[in-house]
């Protein structure tokens, strides 16, 4: 035997009850209630006990109870002295019920000390104290000495035999716990390897489609502007700049959805300033960065693009303020507008924003967001937040994708709106 068999605990599998049986739980918790009914009994039963004699019976036997509970979490936390206390204070308990007539409870509390240091201390301290108890247990037992040393061996063999089947039952825990890492491994390792697989069916196909689109349009654009102005003329040209405004949010979107399915994303914050620079945001990141899961961080920055369109296309000219909040367990996005001239999104805005749009409605985000565990208000309201002092009624709009999302009602010129999402981080 090597000298960490001597040295090294039970490991914490084989200490807990994880693992067992409920038969095993059973047989263990009756074996307990018989142990500490028979120390009762053989108190009360024997000898005539009553008054102050009754209650300090009655209190140390619940003391060497707590005793025996605090050395079982000493054990588990491997801390040895504290738990070599506890035992020797199990074993003065035993001395002392002995000193005072109650045999079949010290020889109750001397073998359970003598079987339990085997199971769940290191052999080094485990062997000397099982000894002592087994002492003890030798001193008052009235049989022959031929029958007490067999029955101090099987006491020690029982508690060695507890402690080896223990180690089994952890280790058995533990390559369980190994093997099913090994699983959730492998499944990763599939899961990345299809998102792989897919960025570059995505990359090779759709991303130099849109590509090939883009080309074509500028072309188109350019040969359109040197035909002579006429109305037909100008017709044609606004919806093939608005299809190449369109080709190129796509090819935006295709990228960052590459990105994501790569793992590559920039940092949350930079993209919500890249994003705001293009519409002339203000961006606020509050709180300690730091990465998010990859569903959050898409569902923030899905939120975020389909607010801007919003505000493009239903409230042109108002200034947005963005906000990022980190907090302990979730992740704040605030935008809020100060309501445009034209809140019906009667034209004002830019051409072709009226026909495109990012295809992600807000309630098709609020349902995304609930899927992740959180929340989307999107209502009329200033500072006060959706559905704030300001007022207003909120209308709804069919996105390109046909889910609905809520726009700034007519007659409500210059009212603010505001888009909040919450979300676990």
């Amino acid at each position: 035997m090597t000298a960490d068999a001597w040295t090294n605990w039970p490991s914490r599998e084989a200490l807990t009850r994880h693992g067992r049986t409920e038969a095993r739980r059973w047989l263990a918790r009756s074996i307990r209630m018989l142990t500490l009914a028979a120390l009762l009994w053989s108190t009360f039963s024997r000898r005539h006990v009553e008054g102050w004699a009754a209650a300090v019976a009655v209190a140390a036997t619940f003391a060497l109870v707590f005793c025996a509970w605090a050395f079982y979490r000493t054990t588990l936390r491997h801390q040895l002295w504290p738990s070599v206390v506890l035992l020797m204070a199990l074993m003065g308990g035993a001395l002392a019920a002995r000193q005072s007539g109650f045999e079949i409870a010290a020889v109750v509390l001397w073998c359970g000390c003598a079987i339990t240091a085997m199971e769940r201390l290191p052999l080094a301290a485990a062997l000397p104290t099982s000894c002592l108890a087994l002492g003890g247990f030798a001193v008052v037992n009235p049989d022959a000495w031929l029958t007490t040393s067999l029955s101090t061996a099987g006491l020690l063999l029982g508690g060695y035999v507890l402690r080896l089947d223990a180690e089994a039952r952890g280790s058995a825990q533990r390559l369980l716990a190994q093997e099913r890492a090994a699983r959730a491994a492998e499944a990763e390792s599939a899961a990345l390897a299809e998102r792989a697989r897919i960025a570059r069916d995505i990359h090779d196909v759709l991303a130099h489609s849109l590509s090939a689109q883009l080309v074509h349009l500028e072309a188109a654009r350019l040969r359109i502007e040197r035909e002579p102005p006429a109305p037909f003329r100008d017709q044609i040209l606004e919806r093939v700049v608005a299809a190449r405004s369109m080709a190129r949010e796509g090819l935006s979107e295709t990228r960052q959805a590459l990105s994501a399915l790569r793992g590559e994303m920039a940092p949350l914050g930079d993209h919500l300033r890249e994003l705001a620079a293009m519409e002339g945001a203000e961006v606020a990141v509050e709180g300690a960065p730091r990465p998010l899961p990859a569903e959050a961080s898409q569902t923030v920055r899905r939120v975020a693009q389909e607010a801007l369109t919003n505000v493009r296309k239903h409230a042109p000219g108002a200034r947005v303020r963005i906000v990022l909040t980190y907090g302990m367990d979730e992740v704040t996005l605030d935008i809020r507008d100060s309501g445009g001239k034209d809140s019906g999104g009667n034209g004002a805005g830019p051409a072709g924003l009226a026909v495109s749009g990012s295809g992600y409605g807000l309630l098709g985000m609020r349902e995304r967001a609930e899927l992740l565990g959180g929340t989307l208000e999107a209502g009329p309201g200033g500072p006060g937040g959706p559905g704030g002092s300001e007022g207003g009624s909120e209308g709804s709009e069919t996105g390109s994708d046909g889910s609905e999302s809520p726009v700034r009602s007519e007659g409500r010129e210059g009212k603010g709106f505001t888009v909040r999402l919450r979300v676990p981080a």
